[in-house]
C-alpha cells in the first residue's frame, strides 16, 4: 500500500530532518523542493499564526496539496517577548543562527530574569480547510552556548525541569519535549483521527 504523502512547507533541512524524525513512517513528509516550489514564500506577518497560515495556504493554493507549515518564536520575557516572530532574522535579514545567539546573548548580559519559551504553531491545510496546532515549552537562557546538536537558538535555551540545553539532548530526547514536538504530536492526532487519503 502506498504511503501517505503530505508536504510539509519548508526548504530548512534541520526543521525538515526534524519532522520526519518526529512522524517516523507514518508518513512521506515531501518538502517544498520535493514538490517543485522553489519561491521564497514571504513570512513578514505579526504573528507566529499569520506566518504559518499564509505559507500552507500559499503551498495548498498553487500547488493542490495537502500542506502544514510551521512558526516558531523564541519569546523572552526581559526583553518583552522578544525576538519572537522575528526570532529567524533577528540580527537582520540575511544573518546566521550564530549572529542571532550573540544578539541575545549581548542584551541578556545583565539581566537576571532569563525567563522564556519556545512556540510552535502550525497550520494544517486539509481539502482546503485549515486547523492551528500549538505547542511551547517553558526555560531560561543560559549566559553562553552549550551542546553541539539541534539548530537556531537550541544552543542557549535549558528548559525546565532539564540539566542539558536542547542542543545538549539527542534529538528524540528533544524532540519528545520540544514546542515542535508538542505541536507535531496534536497534528498527528488529527491525522489519525481524519486520515489523509493515500
Amino acid at each position: 500500500m502506498k504511503q501517505k504523502e503530505i508536504v510539509f512547507a519548508t526548504n530548512n533541512p534541520h526543521k525538515l530532518k526534524e519532522i520526519r524524525e518526529i512522524t517516523g513512517n507514518r508518513y512521506v513528509i515531501l518538502s517544498l523542493a520535493d514538490i517543485g516550489c522553489h519561491e521564497d514564500i514571504p513570512e513578514d506577518a505579526e504573528t507566529l499564526e499569520e506566518n504559518a497560515a499564509f505559507k500552507a495556504r500559499f503551498v495548498y493554493d498553487k500547488y493542490g496539496y495537502d500542506c502544514f507549515a510551521d512558526d516558531t518564536g523564541l519569546e523572552i520575557d526581559a526583553l518583552g517577548g522578544r525576538p519572537g516572530v522575528r526570532s529567524a532574522r533577528y540580527a537582520g535579514e540575511d544573518c546566521i543562527s550564530e549572529n542571532n545567539i550573540r544578539k541575545v546573548l549581548k542584551e541578556m548580559e545583565y539581566v537576571s530574569d532569563r525567563r522564556a519559551r519556545f512556540r510552535t504553531v502550525i497550520s494544517l491545510i486539509r481539502n482546503g480547510n485549515e486547523t492551528l496546532f500549538e505547542g511551547a515549552v517553558e526555560g531560561t537562557i543560559l549566559k553562553e552556548k552549550h551542546g553541539e546538536g539541534g539548530f537556531g537558538y537550541d544552543p542557549i535555551f535549558l528548559p525546565n525541569g532539564h540539566i542539558k540545553s536542547f542542543a545538549g539532548m539527542e534529538p528524540d530526547e528533544k524532540n519528545r519535549i520540544s514546542h515542535r514536538g508538542l505541536a507535531m504530536q496534536k497534528l498527528i492526532a488529527a491525522l489519525e483521527h481524519a486520515p489523509l487519503l493515500p
